[in-house]
C-alpha cells in the first residue's frame, strides 16, 4: 500500500506508517502542489495524507476514485469537495480537538499585541525610530474588565474564553447557531444575537468554520455596527472577513484595531496596507504551529489511514455516509 504525504510531517509519524507496512512517498521539502500535479501523482498511490491548501475538487475525485482514504492534517476541510469524495466512496478524515489550546493561545497573543501595539512598537526599534519614552500620543488600551465577544463558541472559543476570564476578568458573550450550555456554565458566557455581539463587544474573536453562512460575514456593514474602540481578531479562516472592508474600517476609525492569523488571500502580499498600521498585527497562520500540536495532528491523520488499511472505520471521518455505501 502506497501513501503520498503531500507536505513534510514529523519523522516519527512517517516511521509509524512504515512500521504498519505502508510504502511512504514524501513530497520534496517546500513543495507547493498545483491541482494537476497532485492529481497526476495520486494516480500511483493508494492513500493520501494531505497537508496544505491545494484543493481536492470534483475533478480530483473523478480522476482519483481509486484512493482508499484521505487523511487531512487540519480541522477545516473547506478545500475538499466532500460531496465528490463521498460519491467516489473515499473516506476523508480531519484532526479535530488537538489544536484548540494552541490556537486559543494565538488568539490571546493577538488580543494582547494589538491592544498594546506591541509589534508596531518593536518594529520602531528595528527601524531606528525609537528615541526613548514617548508622549501620550498613540497609546494602547487595556483588556482587563472588557467584554470579549466570540463568534463560534466551540472548543477553541471556549479555550480562549477560559484564558480571558481568568487572566483579564473579561465578560464573555457569544453568538452561535446553537447555545453552548457548557460555556455558559463554566465561564458565565451569555448568548446574544449577532447584532448584539457587534454592538457590545470590546474584542470580537472569530472561531467559526468557513461556510456559505460565515463567508464575508464580517464586512463593512458589520464593522460599522461595532464599537469604534473594538478590536477584531480572526484565527479561523480568512474568508470570514472581507479584507478590503476591514482595511477601510480601520482607516476610517470604525473599529480600533485588528489581529489576524488568517488572511485572504494567503499568503498576504507584503504591500498590503494592513501590515503598516500601528493597530494591526498579522501572523502567518501559526495557530497550530507548535511541535506538540503538529505531532498530534499528523499522528491522528496517520491513525486514520492505518484504520482504513486494516479494514476499519476512520475514527475522525467527516463523511461517514461512505460506510453505508459499501
Amino acid at each position: 500500500m502506497k501513501v503520498l504525504i503531500s507536505r513534510n510531517i514529523p519523522d516519527t509519524t512517517a516511521v509509524r506508517l512504515m512500521e504498519e507496512g505502508f510504502e511512504v512517498i514524501t513530497a520534496e521539502k517546500g513543495k507547493i502542489w498545483t491541482s494537476e500535479e497532485l492529481t497526476k501523482t495520486c494516480q500511483n498511490v493508494d492513500f493520501l495524507l494531505h497537508r496544505g491548501g491545494t484543493a481536492l475538487d470534483a475533478n480530483f475525485f473523478q480522476n482519483c476514485s481509486h484512493l482508499k482514504g484521505i487523511a487531512l492534517t487540519s480541522v477545516g476541510y473547506n478545500h475538499v469537495d466532500i460531496t465528490a469524495a463521498t460519491k467516489a466512496c473515499i473516506p476523508i478524515s480531519n484532526t479535530p480537538d488537538v489544536l484548540s489550546e494552541a490556537t486559543a493561545d494565538i488568539a490571546l497573543l493577538l488580543m494582547l499585541t494589538v491592544s498594546r501595539k506591541a509589534f508596531f512598537r518593536a518594529n520602531q526599534i528595528i527601524r531606528g525610530e525609537w528615541q526613548g519614552l514617548g508622549s501620550t500620543d498613540d497609546l494602547g488600551v487595556e483588556l482587563y474588565g472588557k467584554t470579549l465577544g466570540i463568534f463560534g463558541l466551540g472548543r477553541i472559543g471556549l479555550a480562549l474564553a477560559r484564558r480571558a476570564k481568568v487572566i483579564y476578568g473579561m465578560d464573555i458573550i457569544y453568538y452561535n447557531r446553537h447555545r453552548n450550555v457548557e460555556a455558559e456554565r463554566e465561564v458565565d458566557a451569555v448568548y446574544v444575537s449577532f447584532d448584539k455581539l457587534l454592538e457590545k463587544s470590546d474584542v470580537i474573536s472569530i472561531h467559526a468554520n468557513l461556510s456559505s453562512e460565515t463567508k464575508d460575514r464580517f464586512n463593512a456593514t458589520a464593522f460599522k455596527k461595532m464599537k469604534k474602540s473594538a478590536i477584531f481578531i480572526n484565527t479561523a479562516r480568512g474568508k470570514i472577513h472581507n479584507e478590503v472592508d476591514l482595511t477601510e474600517a480601520l482607516v476610517n476609525g470604525d473599529i480600533w484595531g485588528a489581529g489576524l492569523d488568517v488572511t485572504n488571500p494567503e499568503p498576504m502580499l507584503p504591500s498590503n496596507p494592513l501590515l503598516s498600521m500601528s493597530n494591526v498585527c498579522v501572523l502567518p497562520h501559526i495557530g497550530s504551529a507548535t511541535v506538540e500540536t503538529r505531532t498530534k495532528m499528523t499522528l491522528m491523520a496517520v491513525n486514520n489511514l492505518i484504520a482504513v488499511k486494516n479494514g476499519k472505520k476512520m475514527p475522525q471521518v467527516v463523511n461517514a455516509e461512505v460506510y453505508k455505501m459499501k
